[in-house]
């Protein structure tokens, strides 16, 4: 990831994109378009993915699955892999971070693969994690 600023997009950000809440729908759509107009290389992983599907899937919504699983695809210009180097460091995270969800882990080890610093996501437990920045969509959808 050089000479372009990327961006891993969490999983909430692709489920309140399609989601019923309009606010939170906005603030994505609007986080997304800035980040594309700022030419940010939107990357998130394999992990997300399955995030998505397990999600949809627990709620027993199928489609719904199919729909955001197609975005979150669509929008992103790369899908990360997640090996056991990225579970291994999730794990010495998990160590250092008692209150730490497992995901959230696995998604911080996995940008610290791929060099990538900044995460947008709705999710405030990044905020005590200094190996990244999170950006909240509300932030981002401002405009400037």
């Amino acid at each position: 990831m050089t000479g372009v600023e990327a961006l891993f997009v969490d999983a909430n950000v692709f489920m309140y994109l399609a989601g019923s809440d309009p606010v939170l729908r906005t603030r994505c759509r609007e986080a997304l378009r800035a980040a594309d107009e700022q030419e940010m290389a939107l990357v998130t992983s394999a992990e997300v993915l399955q995030e998505i599907l397990h999600r949809y899937s627990a709620l027993d919504r199928p489609d719904d699955a199919r729909v955001v699983y197609d975005s979150a695809t669509a929008i992103c210009s790369d899908i990360v892999p997640i090996t056991e180097r990225e579970t291994e460091r999730a794990l010495e995270l998990l160590l250092r971070h008692s209150r730490l969800p497992a995901r959230d882990a696995l998604h911080v080890a996995t940008m610290e693969t791929n060099g990538i610093h900044r995460i947008l996501s709705a999710d405030r437990h990044f905020d005590r994690l200094e190996a990244v920045e999170r950006v909240d969509p509300a932030d981002l959808a401002r405009p400037a």
